[in-house]
């Protein structure tokens, strides 16, 4: 990263200013600055996809129910979102149900083999071939869209018959010109930093309405369970 980018994001580091006041005030204004344009950014994702969102949940879900497993991929920061979305679908405390999930970049022997004998672009894609099945879930998170890696994972997941997941940012990139993405949620953003906050909160919202709508579907066929034996015992 240049100095003039480094300026643009932290420019009271930048100011030449000796004056404590007036670098605190610096700080407290650029941070001000950002919570307001997350908070913009995310408004804007909500209104744009909101109901996309939802219904993705759903057929999330629905794979569930069926015995689907989600699988999260990603590169660099994303790499670390693909892992805290495997946690919190796997792990997520409380009294939430756990759900069968895996990061494609946790098993380090495996990624490095795969890139070192055959390339970097295969590392997520010969893991779906090898592990996954039709109908188990496929989520790949990039900030640019363009991930190689990424693009021959969804490529893969197609092929398998598996419900596909995307977030990206920009303008989605080689991620939205494939096309074959079953739900693709892109952060109209250029800043890698609110691309990936906004990315967060859009897969917490999937994993709660996910659990929201596993527990209706639960609940219609408790209703179908018991208007049936009801039935039966007339």
């Amino acid at each position: 990263m240049t100095d003039d980018s480094m300026a643009a994001l932290y420019p009271f580091l930048y100011s030449g200013s000796t004056d404590l006041d007036a670098v605190m005030t610096s700080v407290r204004q650029s941070t001000v600055e950002k919570v307001d344009e997350i908070v913009t950014l995310r408004r804007e994702v909500l209104e744009r996809d909101g109901e996309r969102i939802a219904a993705c949940a759903e057929a999330m879900a629905k794979a569930f129910a069926a015995g689907a497993r989600l699988f999260a991929f990603g590169n660099g920061g994303s790499s670390t979102d693909a892992q805290d979305v495997a946690t919190l679908f796997m792990n997520p405390g409380g009294t939430a149900r756990p759900l069968p999930a895996f990061a494609l970049t946790a098993d380090i022997a495996v990624v490095t083999a795969l890139a070192n004998d055959i390339g970097f672009e295969v590392v997520f894609a010969r893991q779906l071939a090898a592990s996954a099945f039709a109908g188990d879930i496929a989520l790949g998170l990039s900030t640019s869209g363009n991930s190689r890696n990424l693009i021959a994972a969804f490529e893969e997941a197609e092929r398998r018959g598996m419900l596909t997941v995307g977030l990206a940012g920009y303008g989605g990139g080689q991620m939205a010109e494939l096309g074959t993405i079953d739900h693709l949620f892109v952060v109209p953003s250029a800043s890698v930093h609110r691309i990936q906050e906004a990315q967060t909160t859009v897969y917490h919202a999937l994993w709660e309405l996910t659990q929201q709508a596993l527990t209706r579907m639960e609940a219609g066929d408790s209703d179908d369970g018991a208007g049936t034996a009801a039935a039966g015992g007339v």
